[in-house]
């Protein structure tokens, strides 16, 4: 009689096994990181699974959620013209900002790095000051205001470019442009401060031991060297530009109103803004946000695919 040959057990309960003998010996570390741990999952974990679920509801807030499946998805790309228009002009905003103002801001952060530390700080104050300042709408609406006094036509009109005044903010041909500059002058947020902060903490041995295995420039230097050794913060930063490129809503609101002229600098925040806040369609506005959240992750894995190629 043959023997029948014994099946492999299964990894898993040993992998169990040690992972819980790892918490019973570590105990004291992860009861001090349990509140983070809670706090993450309750106000930002919970929260986006609750809203993928609604996502494939109606739900008005005064009634419970009545489950209609991708119904809402359908409409959003079939029947609702504004979220296409929304779409396209996230997308737009998205594809401009996002890489150009990702790459000025480590540009910028390169170029101050390389100045004394005096200078330096007061360089990092002054391109980091854009992007926290309360009155940035404002100045910008001074500067495109739609009458012969606001500066950008005055200036205009005193080189005879133009005659008339140009509406900047209210004519849809020339409000997206715009928002896009606005958005790249603030650019150079927190992911500029992770960039001069990465820049301060590469091994100057590094470089030495470079040019001894061959490095002749700085661009070699930039590639090799500086690039490989921030890579956390090169990932950090482009967390940060992928969420400000494709959260765009404040800017237009601020400077074009809400709704903009023909929806011609409408977002998918803004979008979203009005079914959740004004009309109280919170299964619509979850699946606006859904397929938000699943382009700021998947436009995520792209960039840390292409940041893994960095200095090979």
């Amino acid at each position: 009689m043959t023997k029948t040959a014994a099946c492999p057990a299964s990894p898993r309960p040993g992998l169990l096994r040690r992972k819980c003998r790892e918490i019973a010996k570590n105990w004291d570390a992860y009861l001090f990181t349990a509140p983070f741990y809670l706090i993450f999952f309750v106000f930002t974990v919970l929260p986006v699974l609750i809203s993928i679920a609604l996502s494939f509801t109606y739900y008005n807030i005064l009634q419970p959620p009545t489950f209609i499946g991708l119904q809402n998805y359908f409409n959003l790309f079939l029947n609702d013209e504004t979220f296409l228009i929304a779409f396209k002009n996230t997308m737009l905003i998205a594809l401009i900002t996002g890489p150009i103002g990702y790459l000025a801001s480590f540009l910028f952060a390169w170029f101050i790095n390389e100045l004394n530390p005096k200078l330096r700080a007061v360089m990092v104050v002054v391109f980091y000051a854009p992007s926290i300042s309360g009155n940035v709408y404002m100045v910008w609406s001074i500067l495109f205001s739609g009458d012969a006094y606001g500066y950008i036509n005055a200036l205009l009109m005193n080189w005879g470019i133009i005659n008339q005044p140009v509406q900047w903010l209210t004519d849809p041909q020339t409000m997206l442009p715009v928002v896009i500059l606005v958005m790249l002058w603030m650019s150079l947020g927190s992911g500029f401060l992770a960039f001069v902060a990465g820049l301060q903490t590469v091994d100057r041995s590094m470089y030495e031991a470079g040019y001894v295995e061959g490095i002749r420039n700085r661009w070699q230097e930039l590639w090799y060297i500086t690039l490989p050794s921030m890579k956390p913060q090169l990932l950090f930063g482009a967390v940060m530009s992928i969420t400000s490129s494709f959260s765009a809503g404040d800017v237009t609101t601020a400077l074009c109103g809400f709704p903009s002229t023909d929806y011609a600098a409408h977002t998918m925040l803004n979008h979203l803004n009005d079914y959740g806040n004004i009309r109280f369609e919170m299964g619509y506005a979850c699946a606006i946000a859904t397929l938000l959240f699943i382009m700021m992750v998947g436009c995520n894995q792209i960039i840390q695919r292409l940041l893994r190629k960095v200095g090979t």
